[in-house]
């Protein structure tokens, strides 16, 4: 068996040259990597900008992710932030520190995943640069930028008492294909086993799919913009901590309708939509009798008051993603 080349054998420079060829132009570039900045053109004069981590341990296990994956989900994760605001995806920058025995081969597989991504979910969004480094472990750093195209930002301050609560996007599918992997993609000793997962992945296509290669609904922050939406974020951490954060920007409460929540083909009830982490769902307000663009859905109304109504009552429950939360400080 041939023994695979290593970024520690092959060097920065080789790694690069192999990589730069399967990294997506972005359309806004006018000068891409290669030099010590790229030059993007900015037409609106403003541009939104998101930065997000992805570390071996507490963001992914390498047993249940391929290289592939790991650029699809740092494409989807960070350009539905770029969403959120109401802006066009425009381009990404991406550093990457991994272990000097790391093959090469996972770096691109890396790139084709980020190639890919930006493909199916940004058209037109592509890698203006990076950087490569050496580290313990494997850590994805992205960047994210974004064009407004002339519109105002929408914030998550802007709701408004009266308006309909909506969202763009499953709920709950994700922490559910997460629960799966840590219930059935593991060996005895409770470690990350690649084999289970492989099994799970084609058992449960959708559930895994939502967790390890989102498909967040980018296309529909424009959109929501446009139609007039009043406030939005990205919902990555669950629906029941980021709801919370609207509201408490906007200075309102937002009740939600259970019955709305539980609306998932797969069966997903009202708890696991507000307590699931990473869909990358696109949550947002909209004046009183706007017609919802694109995906949105209707699961709710603001009223007057703070934090999150279910059904008139008050939730307080706190689940969602929290990266520091139940991580054991294994790599997998």
């Amino acid at each position: 068996m041939a023994i695979p080349d290593t970024l520690g054998a092959v060097g920065e420079s080789a790694t690069l040259a192999r990589i730069f060829p399967r990294l997506p132009a972005a359309a806004a570039e006018l000068l891409g990597p290669g030099d010590d900045c790229a030059v993007v053109a900015a037409p609106d004069g403003r541009f939104v900008v998101t930065t997000d981590m992805m570390i071996h341990g507490p963001d992914f296990r390498l047993a249940w992710s391929t290289p592939h994956d790991l650029g699809w989900k740092a494409v989807a994760s960070n350009l539905s932030d770029v969403a959120a605001m109401g802006a066009r995806p425009t381009g990404l920058v991406v550093a990457i520190a991994a272990p000097a025995d790391t093959p090469v081969a996972v770096l691109e597989g890396i790139s084709d995943g980020l190639r890919d991504g930006c493909a199916a979910l940004a058209p037109g969004c592509g890698v203006l640069g990076g950087d490569l480094s050496v580290s313990s472990t494997l850590t994805l750093a992205v960047t994210a930028f974004g064009d407004l195209e002339g519109r105002t930002p929408v914030l998550r301050s802007g709701a408004a008492v009266g308006d309909t609560v909506a969202v763009s996007g499953a709920l709950g599918l994700a922490g559910r294909g997460l629960a799966l992997l840590f219930a059935e993609a593991v060996d005895a000793a409770g470690d990350p086993d690649a084999d289970a997962a492989a099994r799970l992945r084609t058992r449960e296509p959708e559930l895994v799919g939502a967790q390890l290669t989102p498909r967040p609904p980018l296309r529909d922050g424009v959109a929501a913009a446009v139609a007039g939406a009043t406030a939005m974020l990205d919902i990555s951490d669950g629906l029941a901590i980021d709801a919370r954060r609207l509201a408490g920007a906007s200075s309102v409460a937002l009740d939600l309708d259970s019955a709305a929540l539980g609306s998932n083909d797969d069966g997903v009830d009202h708890t696991a939509a507000l307590e699931g982490g990473e869909d990358h769902a696109l949550l947002a307000t909209f004046p009183a009798g706007t017609t919802l663009p694109g995906g949105f859905r209707a699961i709710g109304r603001v009223r007057a008051g703070e934090g999150i109504l279910l059904d008139g009552a008050a939730w307080s429950k706190p689940s969602g993603w929290d990266p520091y939360r139940g991580w054991n400080g294994g790599r997998g």
